[in-house]
């Protein structure tokens, strides 16, 4: 069932973006006399079809993992005399341009609307209270003290553990001081520190900037009461219920959920005895955990046992929400500032200051769509807009087969007063292809070492 909906979030997701991407080229072809042959969501076999009175056919196929928009083209085929400028071709340089940059562009403006519509409905975020700060770490070791709410990051407001996250990332691989302000129960006045990030090393694919940087955010404590049971797991087979409230294992009380954790983690193929509680009921259950490889190397336990989920102490809880002419700028600023951190983040790769390991494929994508649809529409239409800005930002790449080399060609053509030539683009599209099928084969790799 896991699986079903993480494909049905995949679709879902991808079908929107790319439904928005080619309704760019297509509506803006349209308005330059364009004539458009076919607009298709999706590749390879026609699911259902259908055209509408100007001849342009309409397409839902079968691979859902892009689409096209085809014009009127003599580069592509014999073009009758009568319709010779409705061709692409023929169109003047700056109309071909608009209609190049129509569908990044397109995916831009959804993430702009998308958060306009979260900041007017209103947008739920824990506050971000330091819990703990870690020994011998940047945070220690800039005098940073537990109990305090991180207000303020390189000068950029962080109203949630995202924010922070967020802010956070901008600076890893950049030897620079940051200054962060903390808020502290006891004194008005807002306490600034200053983080040394002189070689701050970050292994994004393992940690967060927030763990790099030593600081636990705060947690409400969680029981160590079962929840879902994996079929067949060792939880299941021992006899272990939903519900079960374990209270003991070989007679250490627990205490909370990570207690539990802890312990059936550091004990792979052993057995446990399990005293467990539910409904005024106690019983013992003897658990092996089974053992499997974590993505570290370490042999771990598990039983196949989730944790029931704990509702956030509303004093931990803020809602941010403006009114629907405000949500306006707010949008502006949020797109741009996950705009600034991809293009960072790219320009880093090239670096090598990022490792190529951070790049994610449609395996990715899909558990990501999956868990953030499960966790309810806010999430989901976070990473929509996210990963909207990603499809629009690697699209205006200047890498051919992308809009972006058509647009840098059509720029040249522009300067130059004539086209670039055949050969080049053909030599070009040769290097784009290349350069895309490299990266989506380390895209891929990437999800296969991840799964």
């Amino acid at each position: 069932m896991e699986f079903l909906n993480t494909v049905l979030a995949l679709v879902v997701t991808l079908g929107i973006l790319v439904t928005i991407h080619e309704y760019g080229h297509f509506w803006v072809a349209r308005r330059c006399g364009v004539k458009v042959l076919r607009f298709s969501v999706g590749f390879g076999k026609p699911l259902l079809s259908w055209r509408d009175k100007s001849g342009t056919e309409y397409v839902i196929a079968l691979i859902p993992l892009g689409g096209y928009v085809s014009m009127l083209d003599e580069r592509e085929g014999d073009v009758p005399d009568e319709q010779l400028s409705q061709a692409f071709n023929r169109k003047p340089v700056l109309q071909r341009i608009a209609v190049v940059a129509a569908g990044p562009l397109v995916n831009l403006a959804f993430a702009v609307f998308v958060y306009w519509a979260m900041f007017v409905v209103g947008v739920e975020k824990v506050v971000p209270l330091i819990d703990a700060v870690v020994e011998q770490s940047v945070a220690e070791q800039a005098g940073v003290l537990p109990g305090g709410e991180l207000v303020s990051i390189g000068g950029r407001s962080t109203e949630s553990w995202d924010e922070v996250n967020l802010a956070l990332a901008a600076f890893v691989g950049e030897d620079r001081e940051v200054v962060v302000e903390v808020r502290y129960p006891a004194t008005p006045a807002l306490k600034r520190f200053t983080l040394d990030l002189t070689g701050w090393q970050v292994d994004l694919e393992n940690e967060s900037p927030l763990m790099a940087v030593g600081i636990e955010p705060f947690r409400p404590s969680i029981p160590a009461v079962l929840g879902e049971l994996v079929a067949g797991g060792q939880a299941e087979l021992a006899g272990l219920r939903q519900g079960d409230r374990v209270t003991h294992i070989d007679d250490v009380e627990l205490k909370d959920w990570d207690e539990l954790v802890e312990k059936v983690q550091s004990s792979p193929q052993q057995s446990l005895m399990f005293a467990v509680e539910n409904n005024g009921v106690a019983r013992n259950v003897a658990v092996i955990p089974a053992e499997i490889v974590a993505d570290d190397g370490r042999r771990i336990g598990v039983v196949g046992a989730a944790v029931v989920p704990v509702a956030w102490p509303s004093e931990m809880l803020r809602t941010v929400r403006y009114g629907v002419l405000e949500s306006v700028p707010q949008a502006f600023t949020k797109t741009w500032q996950m705009i600034s951190l991809t293009l960072d983040s790219i320009w880093k790769m090239l670096e090598g200051i990022l490792s190529v390991k951070n790049l994610s494929g449609p395996i990715t994508i899909a558990k990501v769509a999956g868990a953030s649809a499960a966790s309810g529409i806010e999430a989901f239409a976070g990473f929509l807009a996210y990963l909207s800005i990603s499809l629009g930002i690697l699209n205006l790449l200047p890498i051919p087969m992308l809009d972006g080399g058509h647009l840098l060609y059509y720029s040249v053509e522009l300067f130059r007063g004539r086209p670039v030539s055949e050969k080049i683009q053909m030599f070009g599209l040769r290097i784009g292809m290349t350069l895309l099928f490299m990266l989506m084969g380390v895209a891929i790799f990437n999800d296969l070492m991840r799964l």
